[in-house]
């Protein structure tokens, strides 16, 4: 994508432009999440790889937008992105 710009050619007082639009290739998943099961009290980890390295992911319950807390902690590396569940409960299912 930030090859995209305006290139020239000059040949002394003439020249020939062309404007490159480089379309970013979408992401997709190179492996989906799986599913889980884990005792209460324990840690289940969620793991997703993506196409593309440092793509933002968002992290969801249901409808509900997961952030950051003791409850929950998000990591990725490259193209693996983690949701990491401490003492999981029934309602966590």
């Amino acid at each position: 994508k930030s090859d995209s710009d305006t290139y020239t050619c000059d040949i002394g007082d003439t020249q020939s432009r062309a404007k490159l639009v480089v379309q970013e290739a979408p992401v997709l998943f190179k492996q989906e999440l799986q599913n889980e099961e884990a005792k209460e009290g324990k840690q289940v980890k969620l793991t997703c790889e993506l196409s593309k390295p440092g793509t933002p992911v968002k992290w969801m319950k249901g409808d509900t937008v997961l952030y950051a807390s003791e409850k929950y902690e998000f990591k990725q590396h490259g193209t693996v992105a983690e949701l990491i569940i401490r003492d999981v409960k029934s309602v966590d299912a």
